[in-house]
């Protein structure tokens, strides 16, 4: 008998076997992935606006070349890179330095730990109310106590400064993800690294630009890829605060769509600005992922 027949693999039939079993999820979840995009691709290249039905039928690429057009796209696009990048140097930078902070033994430190995670379980229409109405007035927000006891002039957050005012709000948002991240990455750096680091005569600065830094690399990478995901459809703030303005100063990608397709009812145009965002959000992520296996890569 040969050690073929005696031996027979059974990786095959038992992976065949997986993959029947695994077929109705992967299915499911295809459908559930491809029908609602082949629908928008659908709705993007028809005439569909909802106060005027009579107007239909096949519109070709009108519908991305109105959208190029509206002179509140280019607006849109660059506010949303803006958002985008503002938040993530904030969240980074502060997130690495906290997370280095409370690696240290201090008291209360799981109650300021606990603290400062908090933030990240608050809804984002919450935390913008309360942002908008308890600190941020320019009447009786906190921020306007403050001034008017110390003399100064009260400001007008949404007003004045309505980009600004998302950016501080979205980024308290998104530090305690970001900080719990790196402290738990943290948790797992070879405190031998430090102490060869210490007898060698380094200093803190230095720990922290050789050891530390390096470390967090990848953390620093997973934080980026995605927070830049979620923070392409950053909507629910921008309609409770500022509602995209004054004018188109805070309207971004995610709220244009919006106004498109619920307050000018128009469809066909809102699906183009919906396809855009899609493929905005695709080339974030293969860049953002590419970056991540090259730094994996690396490491190894």
């Amino acid at each position: 008998m040969s050690l073929s027949r005696a031996c027979p693999a059974p990786d095959e039939p038992r992976s065949g076997k997986r993959l029947l079993l695994a077929a109705p999820a992967i299915g499911m979840l295809f459908l559930w992935m491809i029908v609602p995009l082949c629908m928008t691709i659908y709705f993007s290249l028809i005439r569909y606006n909802l106060l005027n039905p009579d107007l239909h039928g096949f519109a070709r690429l009108d519908n991305y070349k109105f959208l190029w057009e509206d002179p509140a796209f280019f607006p849109a696009i660059r506010n949303t890179f803006i958002l985008i990048a503002s938040v993530l140097t904030i969240t980074v930078v502060l997130g690495t330095l906290l997370a280095v902070l409370y690696q240290r033994r201090f008291f209360g430190r799981n109650a300021a730990l606990l603290l400062a995670i908090a933030p990240f379980f608050v809804m984002p229409t919450v935390s913008a109310l309360v942002w908008k109405n308890l600190i941020m007035h320019p009447v009786y927000g906190l921020l306007a106590r403050g001034s008017t006891t110390l003399g100064l002039p009260v400001v007008d957050w949404f007003g004045r400064f309505p980009m600004l005012s998302l950016i501080i709000i979205l980024s308290w948002e998104w530090l305690p993800f970001a900080l719990l991240i790196f402290y738990t990455s943290l948790k797992s750096l070879d405190h031998e690294q430090r102490e060869a680091a210490l007898i060698d005569g380094a200093g803190p600065v230095q720990i922290f630009f050789h050891v530390t830094l390096p470390h967090l690399r990848r953390p620093i990478g997973v934080v980026i890829m995605i927070e830049t995901i979620f923070l392409l459809s950053v909507f629910a703030e921008i309609h409770t605060t500022t509602a995209g303005g004054p004018g188109t100063a805070t309207t971004n990608l995610a709220y244009l769509v919006y106004s498109l397709g619920l307050q000018q009812f128009d469809v066909g145009i809102a699906s183009a600005g919906g396809i855009l965002a899609v493929i905005l959000a695709n080339i974030a992520a293969f860049f953002l992922v590419r970056l991540i296996a090259r730094g994996l890569k690396g490491s190894v």
